[in-house]
C-alpha cells in the first residue's frame, strides 16, 4: 500500500494539533483552578443568626474552595436596603443574600407562605420544617427564573412584637400602626388583629418607631437586640404567632460562571452549614433575649387565654389568603403538610 506526500504527512499534522489542543485544555483547566471568585454576602440582621451563620458559612467556603472563593460578609443592609439586596443578587453585583423568604413576594408570592401564622410553634419544629425534603425542594427551585440559586432554607426564631408602648393584653393592638414583612399572610393576620399594617425594610423600622410614625413593628429578638432598638422602644411581646425563617440565595449568574467543583462547594456548604448551626441558633435567640432584658427592655407574656384566642384568631389566615390562588394555594399546603409531620 503507498501514501501520497499528503497522506503521509496528515498523521504527524493531526497528532500535532491534538497535542495542541490538549495543552490549551490543560492550560485553561489550570487557569480555571488557578482564577479567584469573590462572594459577597448580605444579610438585613446583625449578631443575628443570619449574619452569625453567614460567617460559619463563609469560613467553610474559603477553606473548602482552597481559597479559591475570597467571601466579604456585609451585615445589617450595609448593601441597601432589603429590595436592593435582592435585585444586586438576582444581576449579580452581589453574590448571596441571606433574607427572610417574604421579602423575595415580588419576585414570585409563593415565598411568602412559611411567614403563614400558626404553622411552627417550637423551635425544634421550624428546624424540622425547614429540613423538609419537600420544603427544601420547593423553596430552592422558586426563585430560579428570575436570577436566584437557592441552596438553603433554615429557620432563625419566632416572629414577635416591639412596641413603643407595651402590648399586654389582646385589645392593645387594637388601632396600632404596625410594620410587618412584606407578606400578604402577615398583613391578614394583624388586620384581624384590629392594627394598621405596613410593610417596610429592616433598616428603616428603628428611625419610624422613634420619630413616630410606627406604633409596633414584626420582628425577631435578635435582630430587635443587635441593632440596639431597645434605644427607641422597651417593650417585645412575645405573641411567637408564626416563625421568621431565611433562605440562602445565590446569584445565578455567578453561579453558572463558577467551576463545577465551586458550585458543588457553595451548594454543599450552605447545606451542612445549616445542619451544624441548629443548636448554635436556638443559642443565639437565647443571647439576645438576655441583651435586651440587661439593657432595659421588657419582655411580654400575653395572659395565657389571650395568646390561645390570638392563635385561633390567626389559624385559618393561611387557608383563607390562598384559597383563591390556585398556585399559592398549592405552596401553602406543602409548608403546611411539612409543619403536621414535624409535629
Amino acid at each position: 500500500m503507498s501514501f501520497s506526500p499528503t497522506q503521509w504527512h496528515a498523521g504527524p499534522v493531526a497528532a500535532a494539533g491534538a497535542l495542541m489542543v490538549s495543552l490549551a485544555l490543560t492550560v485553561g483547566a489550570a487557569q480555571a483552578q488557578d482564577k479567584t471568585f469573590t462572594m459577597k454576602i448580605t444579610t438585613p440582621t446583625l449578631n443575628a443568626a443570619l449574619d452569625i451563620y453567614a460567617k460559619v458559612y463563609a469560613e467553610a467556603v474559603e477553606k473548602d474552595s482552597g481559597g479559591r472563593i475570597k467571601v466579604e460578609i456585609y451585615p445589617a443592609s450595609r448593601l441597601g436596603t432589603i429590595p436592593r439586596q435582592i435585585e444586586g443578587t438576582q444581576f449579580g453585583a452581589i453574590q448571596c443574600a441571606i433574607i427572610p423568604p417574604e421579602f423575595f413576594v415580588g419576585l414570585d408570592e409563593r415565598f411568602e407562605v412559611l411567614a403563614a401564622p400558626g404553622l411552627v410553634t417550637s423551635a425544634s419544629q421550624g428546624h424540622r420544617v425547614a429540613a423538609d425534603p419537600a420544603v427544601q425542594k420547593f423553596y430552592l427551585a422558586l426563585g430560579a427564573e428570575k436570577g436566584l440559586h437557592g441552596v438553603a432554607v433554615a429557620y432563625a426564631e419566632p416572629s414577635e412584637v416591639i412596641a413603643k408602648n407595651a402590648i399586654r393584653h389582646l385589645a392593645d393592638f387594637k388601632g396600632k400602626k404596625i410594620r410587618i414583612f412584606a407578606s400578604e399572610f402577615q398583613s391578614a393576620a394583624f388586620k384581624r388583629l384590629g392594627t394598621t399594617p405596613t410593610a417596610m425594610s429592616p433598616s428603616d423600622v428603628l428611625p419610624a418607631l422613634q420619630q413616630g410614625s410606627l406604633d409596633a413593628s414584626v420582628a425577631g429578638v435578635e435582630l430587635l437586640s443587635g441593632l440596639h432598638f431597645y434605644d427607641a422602644a422597651k417593650y417585645i411581646t412575645m405573641t411567637n404567632h408564626a416563625a421568621i425563617f431565611y433562605l440562602v440565595e445565590l446569584s445565578k449568574k455567578w453561579f453558572d460562571s463558577l467551576p463545577p467543583d465551586l458550585q458543588q462547594i457553595v451548594a454543599k456548604d450552605a447545606a451542612s452549614t445549616v445542619t451544624g448551626f441548629q443548636q448554635r441558633a436556638d443559642e443565639i435567640d437565647n443571647a439576645a433575649a438576655k441583651v435586651w432584658t440587661d439593657n432595659g427592655g421588657e419582655l411580654i407574656k400575653l395572659p395565657a387565654d389571650e395568646q390561645a384566642e390570638m392563635l385561633k384568631m390567626l389559624a385559618t389566615v393561611g387557608v383563607d389568603v390562598s384559597k383563591t390562588k390556585p398556585a399559592l394555594a398549592e405552596a401553602y399546603k406543602i409548608v403546611s403538610d411539612a409543619a403536621q409531620r414535624a409535629h
